[in-house]
């Protein structure tokens, strides 16, 4: 069973963040603030639920949250900024969008910068220990999938239904024979051989 908060007695929010190894789109992160006695025993890390799962769970997460939001770093910024930053970025852009202000912030993995004057901890594996955290980490799942689903009708041929802009062997292929997209991420290792791909 997950647990409910990190903070006693704070108005915490949990953070995290999806598709920052990806060669295309956007990184997506989401921010969740659950009443302190929450419990939900179907909550996991996003990675550990079907696809299914996490669209039910998601309409739940929505429903119980006292505040949620999404936040987005698109790639040109990505490529100015690096991928740990605009991964902190789009976490720091939902926490700006929630209707109830955090007293502090809880964020998977062991990367965050300072948002406002808040007390944070990072948690390694957090999606999989605390409630908020496990809920953020299915609606930036959720968004970003929806949002790769689009971009994918407009460019059928890099698979991006399946993979959702990973580096896999069809995804790499695609690159190949068709050059990069406006949404690729031209900092990026495209092809996997440890060259940049200005040369597109």
């Amino acid at each position: 069973m997950l647990q409910s908060h990190f903070y006693e007695g704070k108005t915490e929010a949990g953070c995290d963040e999806a598709g920052r190894g990806c060669l295309a789109g956007s990184v997506y992160a989401a921010a969740v603030i659950f009443p302190e006695d929450y419990q939900n025993a179907e909550l996991n890390d996003s990675k550990q639920l079907t696809d299914k799962r996490r669209k039910q769970l998601r309409e739940i997460i929505e429903h119980d949250a006292i505040a949620w939001a999404v936040g987005v770093v698109t790639p040109e910024e990505i490529d100015k900024v690096n991928i740990l930053n605009a991964s902190i970025l789009a976490m720091h852009r939902a926490l700006d969008q929630l209707k109830v202000r955090p007293e502090a912030v809880i964020v998977d993995g062991n990367r965050f910068k300072p948002y406002q004057k808040l007390p944070y901890t990072t948690i390694v594996k957090g999606d999989g220990k605390y409630l908020s955290i496990a809920a953020a980490s299915i609606l930036a799942k959720t968004y970003r999938d929806d949002y790769m689903d689009r971009l994918a009708e407009e460019y059928p041929q890099y698979d991006w239904l399946s993979n959702k802009g990973y580096p896999t062997q069809k995804h790499r292929e695609a690159i190949r024979q068709y050059g990069i997209t406006p949404y690729h991420r031209k900092t990026f290792n495209m092809l996997g051989d440890g060259q940049l791909s200005f040369d597109f």
